[in-house]
């Protein structure tokens, strides 16, 4: 342990983060640059238009409504258990030890790898940015190489530096990016005059499923939305807070996709919409926007990319770093994890070893998987590669929350069970992610939506295979744990926080 860092010597106090550092608009900016709106619609919602077509408003719209369930059970949890552990704290209370720490283990592979994606992402479009619009090293291959770096390194101050100098942050860079958007579609609407019509959120002739089909895959742009909940020991009243972050950041970004996906939809044209994907060489954002406000508009779209590749990687990178953070000062991750800042009251270690993995991964990633699955676009590949795994994730441990709420307020707040609140919603929340489950995984079926997965091929078909092996892994250790250390997996709700435990100084 190096000079400057509290450690976890038994005669020591416990360390702890940056008690009411931050409130409600820092929290909700943490969920909201979470998902990257910008970068979602660019690049993700996208892919929904070549199932949904001009309905593809109405299935962002569907994928809201199904991400508010789970929204509305982190709230339920997060008012009694505030706490940096996040989810896991949630599902160890829940559900019991062994899927609370199969929930940190998952988590463990997850969010740290928010941010490598996302350096890969502001690497690859700094360099279209630059050699595109400024001339400036098109004939260096690896430019997108330095970009991601430097990307990693003002992410490392960002986190390093602070809570509230890392959450201000995030809230600047995401009005940034909302606004850049919210006024390139605002210019779409005006400019398809009499063409506006509501006939994109009501189903014709072809029925309601395609935008179910297309909401599958809407549903992976809402990721992030919990972001808020391992805020909690650094925000001001958590308890109700977190819970507001949660659900108002899932609401606004579902507005905000609504609205853009309509803008597009009718400057595109509605019964064009399944050949937007492929629009202008798989551009079609910087198109529309080139079409309505000329060579400004393809450079704000890009700006808004980069924009929301930092916010996204700040947010990522933070949730991240408290969750490992919790891990380690509950004796479930090595304890160097837990050492905490003594003025800035960050997790010091937590935070070099995300960005030095943030850095590895997306340099390392994007050299590998050069050209697998796309051609020539190493970093792109690494955003796909990894992207589909955290979906596989994330849709796992959504549903588990889910199931959390049920246990939880059966077992511990039985006085306070709510049929609607706490079992018709959770597994309402539960039915929602199967889609999405089933669709990163691929090579599957989906009979209610009549929606046939193909396999993924390449490097994508191991992508669940190392998250299934990722997970086996887990449940070996958490035997080894519980024959080594059965403290340490016996405190797993307690030592994240929760009404009993959470300190103040």
């Amino acid at each position: 342990m190096t000079a400057g860092q509290q450690t976890l010597d038994p005669m020591t106090p416990t360390p702890t983060l940056a008690r009411n550092a931050i409130g409600l608009p820092e929290v909700l900016f943490q969920s909201i640059t979470h998902m990257a709106p910008a970068v979602a619609t660019a690049l993700s919602i996208g892919a929904a238009t070549l199932f949904a077509g001009r309905l593809t408003p109405l299935a962002v719209l569907l994928a809201m409504v199904a991400c508010l369930f789970t929204a509305y059970s982190i709230g339920q949890l997060a008012k009694h258990l505030p706490s940096a552990g996040g989810m896991y704290t949630y599902v160890g209370r829940g559900l019991g030890p062994f899927f609370g720490w199969l929930m940190a283990w998952a988590f463990a592979l997850a969010e740290p790898l928010i941010a490598p994606i996302l350096l890969a992402a502001f690497g690859f479009f700094g360099a279209v940015f630059l050699s595109t619009y400024l001339g400036i090293g098109g004939d260096f291959e690896y430019l997108w190489i330095v970009l991601a770096v430097v990307c990693g390194l003002i992410l490392w101050w960002l986190i390093y530096s602070g809570i509230s100098l890392s959450m201000r942050a995030g809230l600047i860079l995401g009005v940034i990016e909302i606004a850049i958007f919210v006024f390139v579609s605002a210019l779409l609407i005006v400019n398809a005059g009499d063409r506006n019509t509501l006939s994109v959120f009501i189903p014709g002739e072809e029925g309601i499923q395609p935008a179910f089909q297309g909401m599958i895959f809407c549903l992976l742009a809402f990721i992030g939305f919990e972001a808020a909940a391992p805020l909690a020991e650094e925000t001001r009243e958590p308890r109700r807070t977190i819970p507001q972050a949660v659900i108002w950041s899932t609401i606004a970004v579902g507005i905000f996709y609504v609205f853009n996906y309509y803008a597009a939809t009718v400057f595109f044209g509605p019964d064009n919409m399944f050949d937007f994907y492929t629009a202008n060489d798989g551009d079609p954002w910087g198109g529309m926007a080139t079409d309505v406000l000329g060579t400004l508009g393809g450079l704000l779209v890009v700006f808004a990319i980069l924009n929301s590749s930092l916010a996204n990687a700040n947010s990522g990178a933070t949730a991240a770093t408290r969750s490992v953070f919790a891990m380690g000062r509950g004796g479930l991750l090595p304890r160097w994890f837990a050492a905490i800042h003594p003025t800035r009251k960050t997790p010091v270690n937590a935070v070099h070893a995300q960005v030095i993995l943030a850095i590895v991964v997306a340099v390392g990633g994007g050299l590998l998987l050069a050209n697998d699955p796309n051609e020539g676009l190493g970093p792109i590949n690494v955003y796909i590669f990894i992207g589909t795994m955290l979906g596989l994730l994330f849709a796992g441990m959504y549903m588990a929350v889910n199931a959390a709420v049920i246990g939880y307020y059966l077992r511990e707040r039985r006085d306070e069970f709510n049929p609607i609140k706490h079992l018709v919603i959770p597994v309402l929340g539960i039915i929602a992610m199967i889609p999405a489950l089933l669709s990163v995984i691929g090579g599957l079926t989906i009979p209610i939506f009549d929606v046939e997965l193909a396999a993924w091929s390449g490097a994508l078909a191991l992508t669940a295979p190392i998250v299934g092996v990722w997970m086996v892994i887990g449940i070996v250790i958490y035997f080894v744990l519980r024959a080594r250390n059965p403290q340490a997996l016996a405190r797993l709700g307690e030592v994240y926080g929760g009404d009993e435990t959470v300190h103040h100084d």
